[in-house]
């Protein structure tokens, strides 16, 4: 080590010394100042600011409530609450510490936001005032659960919640029990002031500051200053002096300051946020404005994309067709049980993600299942489903409104455009018991039911946040207190329905969760897929007569386009559109025009996309990507994948695209000008993933192509979901419609 080095070694640690000794006079100072020189008794004003999610967020308050304790110059205290709560652990933590400085000194709060757990933190002042328009209340716990455990043969754990921690099936009872822990302080804080029942309270309803004092919610309408001067009188003080305790001890705290100081501004966390503070399992006493939570829950699984799968049972005992063609966000997964009864039975199962597949499968198929789709029905589509069911076949419709399966702006619709056509709708909202429920509100017990193929030997269903089904064929019913999300009112609710319609018949079910493991062994929850197995194996299928041939062979070919061709489109984006102008600039390049974005794309000499650009981003592809194999004839199928370098406002990433496309058939489409275009229906799914900013974007593209030999694309509809790190974010639901065509010059 050189002389230079130690001689630095040692002026560091000099200045070290020094800081540390500046840092403790200036604290020593600061409490003589504060304290010590008081020439009268202090009422010290404690406020509690903001989430409470670290923590070093909950110490910072910790050491302010011991400060207020130890010292005898404070001889009483003001509690300012100004927070939507936090974790669980460590708002109890400060409630009870405030408990224990209850004890020796008077305690009163002032309230301008007193939240979940904020308010919880309030209860434990000997009153509590607030303004006429102060949030008090939201009493509830949000709670995540643990994630599903994947076994590795290289790391190895003890036993089966080693990792995890928690049952995920009972997890559910943990929440109610932080909620009786909650309501309990609430009653005891409040006493005989409390006008609401412990039912009420569980609700989390909010309640402006007026409204809280004629529930006992809180004492009295009040400022910070009456609040002091009231817990002054308790504490027998005449004159006294006000300390802002938060500020006087910020420099003996420093170390935490710097951490407390950092808190996320309560209005921008979601639960995504939250997730990455506290890993889940985790439980909270904290408000979330709706949209927030809304945005930020996501499935801690992983979730699985549109493919078709098979499943085989043995083959010759029947096959179910499970539809993916209509953004289902369902699996194998949600299936597994059902799936393994069936191929005791040698009956087969597909998922299948393109709708002509599917309503070519149909012909052979005795049952065909649709859960929780995000795409509507059309008529033709319904029409085809109508034909399959009065031939003699089975329909099993299920929907879930948990979001783990739909996205929110599409938690409801897109299955009664199928349902209504049986006579069921599937109703908004979801149902609850607060008194009658499998350890937590949602999950609904159903103990009403009428004889039924389906219902045969069950006593006591388990519903997992279920809806409920409006249909004059009911078949089983919510337990007597069942409440509707959306109506706000108790009734007599249908969760599982039955309909005819000709030879065949239309089972609806409420909840897709119960047929998962560990749901589906909850009481009779096994019984009720056993039956539905039943039914499916009791379908007698007779195969369709063989369709004649074809008379006529269509078959697209390569357009040809000139530089200088115009073609303008428009373009429906979730319901809003815009025009969109497609110009051939050169013989390699094309430009593509859209209100906030313009495009350029290079192709080679062969047609295939090489590199494209746009405002500040672009992308070039290791392998260029195929243009169609012309020509287009029914049934050619092509595919292409390629690694491609994203760059974006001068920051390069890595990305890979796959992608595969099958002509399905042919059909006339007419443009908006009028002019009606034979072309070759190809439909496509293209997976777009790359990385950005640390984070795993999957975009998955999935839908129709119309192309023509006249003016190539003629219409396009598709829907694009939005992943990241696998979870859905966003869903698109994407038209293109040609309007006209100006071809150049050749």
């Amino acid at each position: 080590m050189t002389v230079e080095k130690l001689g630095f070694k040692k002026v560091l640690a000099i200045t070290v010394i020094v800081c540390v000794a500046v840092a403790l006079a200036a604290g020593g100072y600061l409490y003589y100042a504060v304290f010590l020189k008081a020439r009268k008794p202090l009422v010290a004003v404690i406020t509690i600011e903001g989430p409470i999610l670290r923590s070093e967020d909950a110490a910072w308050y910790v050491d302010m409530v011991n400060y207020a304790l130890l010292n005898e110059s404070i001889k009483a205290v003001v509690v300012r609450v100004n927070s939507p709560g936090g974790y669980a652990d460590l708002v109890e933590e400060i409630y009870l510490d405030l408990l224990e400085l209850k004890k020796v000194k008077p305690v009163t709060a002032s309230v301008t936001m007193a939240l979940s757990g904020g308010y919880y933190i309030a209860v434990a002042a000997d009153y509590i005032y607030a303004t006429p328009t102060s949030v008090v209340g939201n009493v509830g716990v949000i709670g995540v659960a643990p994630p599903m455990l994947i076994p590795s043969e290289f790391y190895l754990e003890s036993g089966p919640y080693k990792v995890t921690g928690f049952s995920k099936l009972l997890f559910s009872f943990n929440l109610t029990r932080a909620l009786e822990s909650f309501v309990s302080a609430v009653e005891t804080g409040r006493g005989d002031r409390l006008k609401l029942s412990s039912r009420e309270l569980k609700k989390g309803l909010i309640y402006f500051g007026a409204e809280a004092v004629e529930l006992g919610l809180v004492d009295e309408v009040g400022s910070l200053q009456k609040a002091v001067k009231r817990v002054a009188e308790e504490a027998g003080l005449v004159e006294y002096e006000v300390v802002d305790l938060n500020k006087a001890v910020e420099r003996e705290l420093s170390y935490l300051w710097s951490y407390h100081n950092q808190t996320l501004d309560w209005r921008n966390l979601t639960l995504e946020v939250l997730n990455q503070i506290q890993p889940p399992p985790a439980l909270w006493y904290i408000y979330l404005p709706p949209k927030s939570f809304a945005q930020g829950i996501s499935s801690t699984e992983t979730w699985v994309e549109n493919m078709t799968v098979e499943v085989f049972g043995g083959g010759g005992g029947g096959l179910v067709l499970v539809d993916k063609s209509h953004g289902n966000e369902v699996s194998a997964w949600e299936f597994d049980v059902l799936i393994g009864e069936l191929a005791k039975r040698n009956i087969t199962v597909r998922f299948v993600s393109g709708w002509d597949e599917l309503s070519e499968g149909l012909d052979n198929a005795s049952c065909l299942i649709v859960a929780c789709p995000t795409v509507p029905y059309t008529v033709e589509e319904c029409d085809r489903v109508e034909e399959f069911v009065k031939s003699g076949r089975l329909l099993i419709l299920i929907f879930d409104p948990a979001y783990e399966y739909l996205m929110v702006p599409e938690l409801f619709g897109p299955i009664d455009t199928l349902s209504t056509r049986f006579g069921m709708s599937f109703a908004k909202g979801y149902l609850y018991n607060e008194e009658d429920c499998y350890g937590f509100y949602r999950n609904i017990y159903v103990r009403g039911f009428a004889e039924s193929s389906v219902t045969r030997g069950i006593s006591t269903l388990v519903m997992f946040t279920a809806t409920h089904i409006y249909a004059t064929g009911g078949v089983a019913w919510a337990s007597d207190g069942t409440y509707s999300s959306a109506a706000e009112r108790a009734g007599n609710y249908t969760v599982i329905a039955l309909a005819g319609r000709g030879n065949g018949t239309v089972i609806a079910l409420a909840d897709l969760t119960l047929f998962r493991e560990p749901y589906c062994y909850v009481e009779d929850n096994y019984r009720l897929i056993l039956n539905l197995v039943s039914a499916i194996a009791e379908v007698k299928v007779t195969p369709p007569a063989e369709k004649p041939a074809e008379a006529k062979m269509y078959q697209v070919t390569e357009p040809e386009l000139p530089v200088g061709t115009v073609k303008n489109f428009t373009e429906q984006v979730n319901g809003e559109k815009h025009l969109v102008r497609w110009i051939k600039v050169s013989e390699l390049e094309v430009l593509v025009e859209r209100p906030n974005m313009t495009a350029l794309y290079h192709f080679d000499e062969n047609g295939s996309l090489v590199w494209w650009a746009a405002d500040g981003l672009e992308v070039i592809y290791d392998e260029p990507i195929p243009k169609p194999p012309y020509p287009l004839t029914k049934g050619k199928s092509w595919s292409y994948e390629s690694g491609y370098t994203l760059t974006i406002q001068g920051r390069e990433s890595r990305g890979k695209l796959t992608g595969t496309e099958k002509v399905v058939g042919f059909e006339n489409v007419t443009a908006e000008d009028g002019t009606v275009y034979l072309c070759a229906k190809v439909r496509y799914k293209e997976t777009d993933r790359f990385a950005l900013d640390g984070r795993n974007i999957t975009i998955v593209y999935e839908g129709y192509s119309w192309l023509s030999s006249e003016a190539g694309l003629v219409k396009d509809e598709s829907t694009i979901r939005y992943y990241e790190n696998g979870t859905p974010v966003m869903t698109e639901h994407r038209k293109l419609i040609l309007r006209s065509i100006k071809k150049g010059q050749a």
